[in-house]
């Protein structure tokens, strides 16, 4: 019951949300641009990946996006970054639970992880982030992800639409933007706990650079 409680109020509010935009125009900020993301962070040395076809860039509708590799002497990290600058035109946010497994990857375990980075000026802060393991054949992965705007860090899917919507009322801004790192698990790591470690690293040297690349 709760739960539909939520949903419903949450629909009510998108409503409310959707009525109030249509009668002004939305401020969209201009965030730096991608291009601009350094290669090399933290230890870490990055490899651009292939862009994204005019298919899969029509389906997402992210108005800019990161997509690379990168390597350390201790493993291999994945990133993929999508920014919307606005999600009032029907372009959202696609979870990686819908998008994955559309890919053929299935869902092994989830969970969420807290996590220590470095916020504003170095200060510690707390985050949590989703953890996901897919498998696709014999080919495992973990998954570290999260939603980001406006200074804020969300791992639940409810949480960043009912900021969508009160943003949207509030600010009269919808942009926001989704952080994926995926790490290989090798075949012996039945506890993940190498990639995880991997992963918890790179997202910890990630951080501090991707915050001033999001509009506040």
């Amino acid at each position: 019951m709760l739960i539909r409680a939520v949903i419903l109020t949450t629909l009510f509010l998108a409503t409310f949300g959707l009525v109030a935009q249509a009668s002004k125009s939305e401020v969209v900020p201009i965030p730096a641009s991608f291009v601009t993301f350094p290669m090399e962070i933290g230890g870490w040395k990055g490899r651009q990946e292939p862009p994204f076809t005019d298919d899969i860039l029509a389906v997402l509708g992210v108005d800019d996006y990161l997509t690379r590799t990168y390597f350390s002497p201790e493993g291999v990290a994945g990133l993929y970054v999508g920014y919307w600058g606005t999600q009032s035109q029907g372009d959202t946010i696609h979870s990686p639970l819908n998008c994955l497994p559309g890919a053929g990857w299935e869902p092994l375990s989830k969970s969420t992880l807290a996590l220590e980075v470095a916020g504003a000026a170095g200060a510690p802060r707390q985050i949590a982030i989703n953890r996901y393991v897919i498998q696709k054949g014999l080919a495992r992965q973990l998954v570290l992800y999260w939603y980001q705007s406006h200074g804020r860090v969300i791992a639940s899917e409810y949480v960043g639409k009912f900021y969508l919507v009160k943003d949207s009322i509030e600010l009269n801004r919808t942009d926001a933007a989704i952080v994926r790192v995926i790490v290989p698990l090798a075949a012996d790591d039945n506890d993940t706990a190498e990639a995880e470690r991997l992963g918890v690293q790179f997202v910890k040297s990630l951080f501090p650079v991707l915050n001033t690349y999001f509009p506040v």
